[in-house]
């Protein structure tokens, strides 16, 4: 018996290796094992098993590591699609199938010391004092880690031994799981009766759960191709609901119904942040009752211990509920039911290295391959899919309304060019906001304030000469950071002192002075307008270990915090009925950036933002300041209207031939010399165009006559952690042959030392 390794070094070819008698029947398709390659030992993880090698005087594999397959054949598919689709070596996009903490050869279960109570015979010994008591707490407890018997009876470990020696209790070493929700309290909650629309919608993704069930909707064995769009994906839902409808509640039913058909389920949120608030709902739900079930948690801010326990608790199938970030979409959930991606249009799950994956799109794949119903939810879903809706690849879900006949929030546009003008420059704060903030204080009720820039102040600028001050490594100003007192890159995180005099050795003006604004400085000024307020800022400054999101939180939840200032971590998913009053401060920033979707994203994280406010029984208000207040994007936000930002922008993608009507790769070239570095992406242009000409044999399949090429130009951001960028973007509604032709162009092309190319396929930032 033979079998075929990929290995961890990305050579985009597989080995074969005999498996020796020792190990026959422990390597099986996902096995992870040490193999010999030259003098090395290297890790790599079984792809295939064959009777036969066409390769003569195979070395045999050293060991199997762990006692259990670690990659499913279905995921083991889905990493192979993802190679060839995003153009990546298949050992990169197999790495990413597997946490880091499970890859590793030493990685196991923590063990701990427990003691235990055993059963006495005869009569009870007479002990001393000080063992007495020690008895006593174990008999209260009945079983306790000795480390903690150790501190809570502020004794020795010698102690507890003679306990053992005289009968009276056991001391083993066994496995202590390590659970970042483990001193949660979590009280059970039942299903809600849902409204009709929810209903609906409920019904029409368990008919087509039932589909699945029956064999009704086929899946062709073998290696998936990719294929120029999204597969059919009948059993794909989009559920479009406003802020408030009611999303949570029917992703919970549905997983209801999966978990009583014997399947799993995994459940995608965007940030963080929302990770403790969605994992206390479907625990909530499934800590208890008939289909009680661990619900697994997968994100980056576990420890590597929290990740290997929590995935082993998927893989040995007792947790057949998995929450998570990006990465769990690769959770090895078996038998998978549903898959569910929670604010599905967040660039947050697109993958910004190799393999440059779209959770999303890889849902739908697995979705397809596993015969497993996809629901993707969002009041502002994105562009592709409501397009995909449209083309009728995707099902629309609808849900018009807020539960309880709640009202929308009234939204208010305030036009910051007369606040200006009045004071004599732009403020952060308009009197109509200020007004608002004053009597939500009044009134016992809680405000959210929204600005998408962390630090003190954007820049530091010379009133007298113009110089601002630059990181010396990136294109881009420093931003100031007060309570350190110091100079940020937010690129490459560069750091230095705050000069007190101009730099600019001609000029040296001692009146240097910071411009624009950040949210440090939106909580200065608030607490100075405010004082009697309690207030909290959430930024990544400020949320810096894992437990700070779920501890802020926890206070707004519970009325300990009257203003929560914010970045975009707290833009989205996040149900606090108290909430009445948004402010968005200068909420047209993201508008005028270099991207095709600079006014998508402003209507959805305006729409988003608002959609905070008004979750209880008194209305909510939202005040969106704005320099350009009558922009389409603020505009349709402000009447909540979806459709109606989707059809004028369609008009502006239509005729660009930008996304959603083709697709785009973004071909990225990067050096510390920029002249090699616009040379190489001019030759590489060269190269790009015999595309349009290429044939393969008499046919033309391989001919690309939509293809649009555009570029080399320096990137929006020229120079990031002293490297020199220069891009070409393609545009095609052929992107799964056109990767295919990038694979083997990018495999023979030749570039200077020191320079890089990096294919994004299906990019989200252009910059």
């Amino acid at each position: 018996m033979i079998a075929h390794v990929s290995l961890e070094i990305a050579l985009r070819k597989e080995f074969d290796y005999s498996i020796p008698p020792e190990l026959l029947g422990r390597v099986d398709i996902g096995s992870r094992v040490q193999v010999p390659f030259g003098a090395r030992k290297i890790l790599g993880v079984v792809t295939a098993v064959a009777e036969e090698s066409a390769h003569a005087n195979l070395k045999p594999i050293i060991k199997v590591i762990g006692a259990q397959t670690l990659v499913t054949a279905k995921v083991l598919k889905l990493a192979r699609w993802i190679g060839e689709y995003y153009c990546c070596a298949p050992e990169t996009a197999l790495k990413s199938v597997l946490p880091e903490a499970v890859r590793k050869e030493d990685a196991s279960w923590r063990e701990r010391l427990f003691v235990r109570v055993l059963p006495v015979i005869g009569e009870f010994p007479k002990l001393p004092k000080r063992q007495q008591a020690v008895w006593n707490l174990i008999e209260e407890r009945r079983q306790i880690l000795l480390s903690e018997l150790v501190e809570l009876a502020e004794t020795t470990a010698a102690t507890i031994r003679k306990l053992e020696d005289r009968g009276l209790v056991s001391i083993t070493n066994e496995v202590s799981e390590r659970d970042p929700y483990a001193n949660e309290t979590i009280l059970a909650s039942q299903p809600i009766m849902l409204n009709p629309a929810q209903l609906i919608a409920l019904e029409k993704i368990k008919a087509a759960m039932a589909r699945h069930e029956d064999g009704g909707l086929k899946v062709k064995d073998g290696p998936a191709k990719p294929s120029s769009t999204l597969p059919p994906p009948s059993s794909t839902f989009l559920l479009h609901g406003v802020t408030g409808s009611g999303k949570t509640e029917i992703y919970l039913q549905a997983i209801a119904h999966t978990l009583e058909q014997g399947k799993g389920a995994i459940v995608l949120v965007p940030e963080i942040s929302l990770t403790p608030q969605t994992v206390e709902r479907f625990k909530a739900r499934f800590s208890s009752g008939k289909l009680q079930t661990l619900v697994a948690v997968l994100h980056s801010h576990l420890s590597a211990g929290e990740r290997h326990d929590e995935w082993h608790k998927i893989r040995q199938g007792r947790a057949r509920i998995v929450i998570g970030a990006r990465s769990a979409i690769f959770a090895p959930v078996e038998p998978l039911g549903l898959v569910i991606v929670d604010e599905e249009h967040e660039s947050t799950y697109k993958q910004e290295e190799s393999p440059r994956y779209h959770a999303r799109d890889v849902a739908v794949m697995r979705g397809q391959m596993e015969k497993a119903v996809v629901v993707l939810g969002s009041a502002t879903p994105s562009m592709e899919s409501y397009y995909n809706c449209k083309k009728g690849k995707f099902t629309l879900l609808e849900l018009p309304e807020r539960v309880d006949d709640q009202k929308m929030p009234h939204v208010r546009v305030v036009d910051m060019r007369q606040a200006a003008y009045k004071e004599k420059g732009p403020p952060i704060f308009s009197p109509q906001l200020k007004e608002a903030i004053m009597q939500r204080l009044e009134r016992k009720e809680q405000t959210i304030l929204f600005l998408n820039r962390r630090g003190y102040s954007t820049s530091l600028q010379c009133p007298k000469c113009g110089h601002v001050c630059e990181c010396p490594n990136c294109s881009i100003s420093l931003t100031y950071h007060r309570p350190e007192q110091k100079l940020s890159c937010h690129i490459c995180g560069h750091n230095e002192r705050v000069p007190n005099v101009c730099p600019n050795e001609k000029c040296q003006n001692p009146a240097i002075r910071f411009s624009g604004t950040g949210t440090q400085k939106v909580e200065d000024i608030l607490g100075k307008l405010f004082p009697h307020a309690r207030i909290k800022r959430m930024d990544a400054d400020v949320m810096k270990k894992k437990d700070d999101y779920r501890r802020v939180l926890g206070e707004f939840r519970h009325g300990k915090i009257d203003i929560l200032i914010g970045t975009q971590m707290i833009a989205k998913g996040l149900h606090f009925p108290n909430v009445t009053l948004v402010g968005i401060i200068y909420a047209d920033m993201a508008l005028h950036q270099p991207d095709f979707r600079a006014g998508e994203r402003t209507f959805q994280l305006l729409t988003q933002v608002a959609g905070r406010a008004g979750r209880g029984d008194i209305e909510g208000e939202v005040f969106v300041q704005a320099f350009t207040p009558f922009h389409p994007a603020i505009q349709y936000a402000r009447r909540h209207d979806f459709v109606g930002f989707y059809e004028q922008e369609m008009e502006f993608r239509e005729q660009l031939k930008y996304p959603p009507v083709s697709r785009v790769a973004m071909l990225t070239m990067k050096g510390r010399n920029e002249d090699k570095v616009k040379f190489s992406a001019e030759h590489l242009k060269r190269e790009l165009e015999k595309l349009k000409t290429a044939t393969a044999g008499a046919d033309h399949r391989n001919h690309f006559t939509d293809l649009i090429i555009s570029g080399p130009s320096p990137a929006p951001l020229l120079r990031a952690e002293n490297f020199y960028r220069y891009q070409i973007m393609l545009r095609t509604r052929a992107m799964s042959r056109l990767s295919q032709s990038l694979a083997q162009a990018v495999a023979t092309l030749l570039l200077p030392d020191e320079v890089t190319l990096a294919v994004d396929i299906d990019p989200v930032n252009l910059s």
